[in-house]
């Protein structure tokens, strides 16, 4: 249930879907004695899309999300493993071109792979497998990316394709029971900024310590936070990219699979 919810009621409550079908309710509006009401859904809609498209609002809300952790402290030495979280790829896509087809987020990839290399000895999870609500289980994000890696130069004995979770919840559950890791033994979480709090908590609530890699950054800081959008699509992407991470939080948080509403860094 709750998976459909977030998939259903979760994708309706986007900016961009919901302020659309609010234009659309009024337009339906204007052709009955409601019309009133229509006209000021409809201008209504087009106003609050403007601000939403427009204005720095997208990144005002991603980032006090991206700044909660801090950039890895490399000073404690290698890591015995690295997991990785899925979102660069298109499953769907990738299963009917035959090839890695690549939507964002791929800086995800682009780190995993420098830490590879850096760390020769570290193992890698790759946790990715269809989060659409109707998966095919021929379009499994991990059995693209472990091309991908190969490209990358990591062998493919170094890594471990993780290909059935569907949400955040999940890469953590099957994750920890790849990896096994054992007592002293330090993981990297490698995800988005933006998405890094949400994760570490879920990981936490799984038992799998890990430590936060940040990747994939959306925002700046100082004046060019505050600076207003010049293409509308762009703040209406980051924006629904926004609300969307903290309408997860709070459902995680309200469905007990965090114990706090914004996990942050450990205090020592």
């Amino acid at each position: 249930m709750f998976f459909f919810l977030s998939k259903t009621l979760g994708v309706i409550l986007l900016p961009s879907n919901f302020l659309i079908g609010l234009g659309l309710v009024g337009l339906v509006l204007l052709f009955t004695r409601f019309a009133a009401r229509g006209r000021n859904l409809v201008a209504a809609s087009v106003v609050l899309l403007a601000i939403c498209g427009f204005s720095p609002l997208a990144n005002m809300l991603l980032y006090p999300l991206e700044q909660r952790f801090p950039p890895w402290d490399d000073t404690h030495g290698a890591p015995d493993g690295i997991v990785v979280l899925g979102g660069p790829i298109d499953p769907e896509h990738s299963a009917a071109r035959g090839r890695p087809v690549f939507r964002g987020a791929v800086d995800r990839l682009i780190v995993t792979a420098a830490l590879a290399h850096r760390y020769p000895q570290a193992r890698i999870i790759y946790s990715g497998g269809n989060a659409n609500l109707v998966a095919d289980d021929a379009a499994r994000e991990a059995d693209y990316a472990a091309s991908v890696f190969e490209s990358l130069g990591i062998p493919k004995q170094r890594l471990t394709m993780e290909r059935r979770s569907r949400n955040t919840e999940e890469n953590a559950e099957f994750s920890k029971a790849l990896a096994s890791p054992k007592p002293g033994e330090r993981w990297l979480l490698v995800t988005s900024a933006y998405h890094m709090p949400r994760s570490v908590g879920v990981f936490r609530k799984a038992g799998f310590v890990v430590e936060p890699y940040p990747a994939d950054w959306r925002t700046g800081s100082g004046e060019i936070l505050l600076a207003p959008s010049i293409i509308a699509s762009d703040g209406l992407e980051r924006l629904d990219t926004a609300i969307r991470e903290w309408m997860g939080l709070a459902a995680y948080r309200i469905s007990g699979k965090t114990s706090e509403l914004l996990p942050g860094p450990v205090q020592d």
